[in-house]
């Protein structure tokens, strides 16, 4: 084993070796633009850049041409959001969203909310999940957008986003989904999920950083979203700026790496992770399991030790690389927004840690981490 064994896979996971090998020519021998479409370099990269987008599309049931690389998850959200509300200038508008959104979802709301857009923020239940029925209730008649995560980076709550999306479909309101932890781990089809706009990241499936997408669904009326980034209309017109190829061609090829291995690492996680929570709880005085048992992502485990630290325990196991919660909020003193939607207290929030697993998670990593984890509570017990 290699120390500090690496539990964070939720926060970012390594570079598949597989995706660094399609990614290594495109920075020398096929360095070419993709926009530059008067000689062979550029052709070249256009095409790895298409072959990449059809890669991309496959994973989520999408058509190639809809899809839209950006640098990650948080640009895709600031265009789904942002763009869709330009593109009904004019209008008082209204969006939906829940308490337990990544920050990106819910600075982007606030930013909007600044501009007069009214927002709704949705209660969660003490599993951490939105009710359909509430979206409903919710929904006014200058609503224009719902946004609810498929997943939730914390805890792991896999969201009814079908449900949701019909709700949307219905009514005909845009439905945007934050998939960043779902691809890749657990299926998703947006054409059966019914969702207009998805985000999502390569970076959560062992893919590059810096490189992400946006599906937009190709549909009647079609879905105007102004650009926010502006400077040569590529990507469709939606988001200008040289492509970054190596990156893109890596997402492609992470992509196509979990349409071939997910359901047999969904099911090799699973077991993992059962058997972490179970023993975890079993041997450990004091803890439980902060989010449902079941319906949550197959490599989530978050668990709150009653009245211990979150920053004491992970001070006293540097053989383990855990976190607290996201790592976009992981310098905050704050308690979990994610948790305190959920009830818990601020206490228990301070008190709770999220381990992820991942593709290259060992057994032997699983057995040392759940004796050092117990060993490691029962001693800032005896302490305190």
């Amino acid at each position: 084993m290699e120390f500090p064994i690496y539990l964070d896979n939720n926060a970012t996971t390594p570079v598949d070796s597989e995706v660094l090998d399609a990614m290594l020519p495109y920075f020398k021998s096929k360095f070419g633009n993709a926009a530059s479409k008067s000689h062979k370099y550029g052709w070249e990269a256009s095409e790895a850049v298409e072959l990449a987008r059809k890669k991309v599309a496959k994973l989520i049931g999408a058509k190639p041409g809809e899809i839209i690389f950006t640098s990650g998850t948080t640009e895709s959200i600031n265009l789904s959001h942002k763009g869709s509300l330009e593109s009904f200038q004019g209008k008082e508008n209204h969006i939906i969203t829940s308490k337990i959104e990544h920050s990106a979802v819910l600075d982007t709301c606030k930013y909007l909310s600044g501009y007069g857009v009214d927002v709704t923020y949705l209660d969660v239940d003490k599993f951490g999940f939105v009710n359909p029925d509430d979206v409903s209730e919710y929904i006014k008649d200058n609503t224009m957008l719902v946004s609810i995560m498929m997943a939730n980076n914390e805890v792991g709550t896999i969201q009814p986003v079908g449900e949701i999306g019909n709700i949307c479909g219905e009514k005909n309101i845009l439905f945007h989904t934050d998939a960043a932890q779902a691809i890749g781990k657990i299926p998703v089809n947006v054409n059966e999920l019914n969702v207009d706009l998805m985000s999502f990241s390569a970076h959560k499936i062992y893919g590059p950083k810096g490189i992400g997408a946006l599906f937009i669904k190709n549909k009647s009326p079609e879905i105007k979203l102004t650009e926010q980034i502006n400077g040569g209309g590529h990507e469709f017109g939606f988001r200008s700026g040289t492509l970054n190829v190596p990156a893109i061609v890596g997402f492609g090829k992470a992509c196509e790496i979990c349409e071939k291995k997910m359901y047999n690492e969904f099911d090799d996680l699973i077991i993992f992770r059962d058997r972490f929570i179970n023993n975890i709880l079993q041997k450990t005085e004091g803890a439980s399991l902060n989010g449902h048992s079941t319906k949550r992502l197959p490599n989530n485990i978050n668990i709150c030790f009653n009245n211990i630290d979150s920053s004491v325990l992970m001070s006293e196991m540097k053989e383990l690389a855990f976190s607290a919660g996201s790592a976009c909020t992981s310098a905050d003193l704050k308690p979990s927004h994610v948790l305190k939607a959920m009830g818990l207290s601020d206490a228990d929030s301070r008190s709770s840690v999220r381990l992820g697993l991942g593709r290259f998670t060992t057994n032997e990593e699983v057995e040392f981490s759940i004796n050092k984890i117990v060993n490691t509570v029962e001693k800032i017990r005896k302490l305190s």
